[in-house]
């Protein structure tokens, strides 16, 4: 099954901050990292996620900086702030409640086998 942007429309920042909790990174290694994890169902297309690290970085969840790289093109890297960890844990508690919540209202849909 593919997951499709509306599906998951309202999580982006998350799951970015998610991966960046993990330590510094950048887009294409950020991306590649997501359609590892949701086993080739989901990927970001480059201008949302682009667009979600301007925006985080405006919010102060997230700053970046230039890498050093000897050979190929320079990267950006992104590094999330204390302000983007609490950000992330608010994020985590919100999503716990909204799968209990949508498991209570879907579960109707479901038929005894």
């Amino acid at each position: 099954m593919n997951i499709t942007s509306d599906m998951i429309y309202g999580y982006t920042d998350g799951i970015i901050l998610c991966c960046l909790s993990e330590g510094d990174s950048y887009g294409y290694e950020i991306n590649s990292r997501i359609l590892e994890k949701s086993g080739r169902s989901y990927e970001l297309k480059e201008a949302t996620l682009y667009t979600t690290f301007r925006r985080l970085e405006k919010q102060g969840y997230v700053t970046s900086y230039w890498g050093n790289e000897s050979s190929g093109p320079r990267r950006r890297y992104y590094s999330i702030t204390g302000a983007g960890r609490e950000y992330l844990q608010k994020r985590l508690l919100e999503w716990e409640e909204i799968k209990k919540l949508l498991d209570r209202l879907l579960d109707g849909g479901r038929k005894e086998e």
